[in-house]
């Protein structure tokens, strides 16, 4: 018989007995226990204490959900592991399994505490945000019941329509006429694009056909006796025609001046900024005067596609939100305005009770416009007409300057007033600050036209309000300059905005309409 045939008795492999005493046998368990830590068994050992205890620096390592973790597994070396805390025959599971033992060390490095200024920004705060959005939904239900109880359900059939609304046709028939204007813009620039006149006279004819367009919804309203809420649509419309009005005539100005006066463009500019080199045509300036922007330029990116879906969500949630606006003005500030006092003939402490008692129902209206307008219809109209830059907002709710917010709260309007205004005063050797100061000032002019003209008052409360925020650009830039990564700036703005301002003017404006409207009975 072969050798090979003879049974062999099992081998067994025996650990050699671990030397005693001395400091060679403290030397050798460190040595052997470094190489154990770093085997495989010990990674997934460390993967799991890491779990257990919350320490994230076992990322990356096996998971405790491993075969090894499960089942006495296989380490590197091809040794038996075990993952139970005692572990193995002979104590080599007193080395796999050291991350569990009471000698491992718990603290491997300095950590910042996750809700600390240095540590705040670096994780996901969902949790955080579904509380607030269980409480606000428990608070505002108790506050929608106790509404409902003691004011009934203040929504009639005629909110939208009755008959009163039927005084409104002349702000209807002067709306519908306001395309005639820039129907008359184009004209002069085919006039002034054949020379037919100079670029003196078609700057004039420009800045008589802009006045005329602001001033003609200004005189309807205050001849005609008509809703608050009516004339605001009209002026804000008239405003949009008249910054679109003043960006075509300025756009094409300067488009006259690169192409036909003589002067050669600039050798650093692309392909696409030749391309937007060219006279206007009646296409463009239809396109432009229905597009989501305030800044004219004779072609725009497009997208690929109507999409039919996306565009039917967007406007159901469009016509959910605006009537949900509806709801909150007539159910929750209707009743506070109307039984509040004037804010600067009242006393103090009322007057405070009222504005905030008034600031919560005004933030919900403010973010429900916010998001119907800015978000739901800009992005409607661009679906429709395929406009393809759709950054109308920035992340302004993260502004820690006011500056800040009002570079990101409106773009179609920033990236307006810089292209022309801020940019053709420093062009024109006009201080930074004057430059400001200017566009601040037009758009308070602006602001007082949409809610003063309406109302039929001029108090220049609006005025007030956007000027007044120059000091606080001033404030809160030298507090973010003195304080580094502080929020103290964004606080600022939210108090200033929400809890302080906007319930203010609202108090202001009813008020002062109201006594307008005693007097004059």
């Amino acid at each position: 018989m072969a050798d090979s045939d003879v049974p062999q008795p099992p081998v067994h492999h025996r650990r050699p007995p671990r030397p005693r005493g001395g400091a060679a046998v403290a030397e050798g368990f460190a040595a052997e226990l470094r190489r154990r830590l770093s085997s495989g068994a010990a990674a997934a050992a460390r993967a799991s204490f890491g779990a257990d205890s919350g320490d994230e620096s076992a990322s990356g390592e096996p998971s405790s959900s491993s075969p090894s973790r499960r089942r006495g597994g296989v380490d590197s070396n091809g040794e038996a592991s075990s993952a139970a805390g005692g572990g193995g025959r002979g104590g080599g599971g007193d080395f796999a399994a050291f991350t569990f033992r009471a000698a491992a060390p718990v603290h491997r490095k300095a950590k910042e505490s996750p809700l600390s200024s240095d540590a705040i920004f670096k994780q996901s705060h969902a949790g955080l945000f579904n509380l607030c959005i269980v409480v606000l939904v428990a608070v505002n239900s108790r506050l929608i019941i106790e509404n409902l109880m003691k004011y009934g359900l203040l929504i009639r059939a005629g909110f939208w329509f009755n008959d009163k609304s039927l005084r409104d046709w002349p702000l209807l028939m002067c709306c519908l006429s306001l395309p005639a204007f820039p129907l008359g813009a184009f004209a002069v620039e085919k006039l002034a694009f054949n020379n037919l006149i100079t670029d003196a006279v078609a700057t004039c004819l420009h800045i008589i056909l802009s006045t005329t367009e602001i001033v003609y919804p200004v005189l309807v309203i205050l001849k005609c006796d008509s809703a608050v809420l009516s004339g605001f649509l009209l002026m804000f419309i008239a405003c949009i025609v008249w910054l679109k009005l003043v960006s075509f005539a300025h756009t094409n100005h300067d488009i006259r001046q690169l192409t036909m006066g003589g002067k050669k463009a600039d050798n650093e500019l692309s392909t696409v900024d030749m391309d937007n080199l060219h006279p206007p045509t009646l296409g463009s300036l239809i396109y432009f005067m229905m597009a989501p922007t305030l800044c004219y330029q004779p072609s725009y990116p497009r997208t690929s596609c109507v999409r039919k879906g996306w565009l039917i969500r967007q406007i159901i949630l469009c016509l959910i939100f605006t009537g949900l606006q509806g709801f909150i003005i007539e159910q929750y500030i209707n009743p506070i305005v109307v039984n509040s006092q004037h804010p600067l003939k009242g006393g103090l402490l009322n007057a405070v009770e009222t504005v905030l008692k008034l600031s919560v129902p005004n933030v919900y209206l403010w973010l429900c416009m916010f998001y119907a307008f800015f978000h739901l219809w800009l992005n409607i109209l661009a679906e429709i007409l395929r406009f393809g830059d759709r950054e109308f907002y920035k992340d302004w709710w993260n502004a820690k300057t006011i500056d800040e917010y009002w570079r990101k709260w409106n773009m179609p309007v920033h990236k307006w007033v810089v292209r022309h205004i801020y940019f053709p005063c420093m062009r024109n050797g006009i201080s930074k600050e004057v430059a400001v100061l200017i566009s601040f000032l037009v758009s308070a002019i602006l602001h007082e036209l949409c809610v003063a003209v309406p109302c039929r008052i001029i108090k220049f409360w609006a005025f007030l309000g956007i000027m007044l925020q120059i000091p606080l650009i001033i404030l809160t830039a030298y507090l973010k300059s003195k304080f580094r990564d502080t929020m103290v700036g964004n606080m600022i703005f939210w108090f200033f905005f929400c809890i302080y301002g906007q319930p203010m003017c609202v108090l202001l404006y009813y008020h002062d309409v109201m006594n307008r409207i005693e007097k004059a009975r």
